[in-house]
């Protein structure tokens, strides 16, 4: 049968094209645009990228690897026989602080790796995304926690093999680096400052080290302040690095040092509204 005599008369090649079009916009409102990310959703995408550099460039993680175990080596058979009677003894004490003091160091990156991404133009086109805006810089701050727990991972190891017995066992340790990394993290706003604020990263570098520097010599990470003349004391008392390695040296020996881990959440919490606050401020500015 004909389709002119089934009563239904065939379309022309002219009216094809406005049902076909018309078809095609109906299945993609029906499928709709894919949701938004939200700021946790965003910030955990660009962590992964930060983390994907370190796969590429695995010679990122010197710093975290080689440098923490040269560090616990040499101020425990330096400085352990002058200061504790042996470098068994001095050890139980050094490793909790040099652990602090490395992995404040490297916070620093932070700051290095946003400030080469503006300088590279890539950090341009992020802001063009349809994505929380501070999802850039806290996606690099949680790529580097990666770094800070291979740090305290590598240098944990190294202690044990030269004679560091934690007295709170697991527990102690993993509380320990936990409090670490959240000063570290809380920390690392610092750097991503520098590196919005100044123009190329060797004065990022510079910057931090001027901050990271004397926080980490002015504490008690090598000896304790009791053995200080009184003004110097006074000052390392005062000194966030000073809370943060005390809290994670007590946690570590299987005591609760709850003063000193109370002033660490503090510092954290004063560092990220501060710091957090400028940083995206100057974000927002560029």
């Amino acid at each position: 049968m004909s389709a002119t005599t089934s009563g239904a008369a065939a379309p022309r090649g002219d009216e094809l094209a406005p049902v076909s079009a018309r078809t095609l916009a109906e299945l993609l409102s029906a499928g709709g645009r894919p949701p938004r990310p939200g700021p946790w959703a965003a910030s955990m995408a660009f962590g992964w990228r930060a983390m994907l550099k370190i796969k590429h460039v695995p010679e990122q993680l010197f710093d975290v690897t080689v440098l923490p175990v040269m560090l616990v080596l040499m101020f425990t058979h330096l400085f352990g026989g002058a200061l504790a009677g042996s470098p068994r003894e001095y050890i139980q004490y050094l490793l909790p602080g040099v652990m602090v003091m490395s992995v404040v160091m490297t916070t620093m990156y932070t700051g290095i790796a946003l400030n080469n991404d503006i300088d590279k133009g890539v950090f341009d086109r992020f802001r063009t995304l349809p994505v929380w805006r501070p999802a850039t810089v806290v996606g690099y701050l949680l790529g580097d926690v990666l770094r800070y727990s291979i740090a305290s991972t590598v240098m944990l190891t190294a202690g044990l093999l030269i004679g560091f017995r934690p007295g709170g066992g697991a527990t102690g340790v993993v509380a320990g680096v936990l409090l670490l990394i959240v000063f570290a993290f809380s920390f690392s706003w610092i750097g991503t400052m520098f590196g919005l604020l100044v123009r190329d990263e060797k004065t990022v570098m510079g910057a931090s080290m001027t901050v990271i520097f004397p926080l980490n010599f002015l504490s008690d990470i090598f000896v304790d302040p009791a053995t200080m003349p009184g003004w110097l004391r006074t000052l390392v008392d005062h000194n966030p690095v000073t809370h943060v390695a005390s809290a994670v040296r007590g946690l570590m020996d299987g005591r609760w040092p709850g003063t000193e881990v109370a002033w660490t959440l503090g510092w954290s919490a004063a560092l990220v509204a501060v710091f957090g606050s400028l940083t995206v401020r100057l974000y927002n500015r560029r």
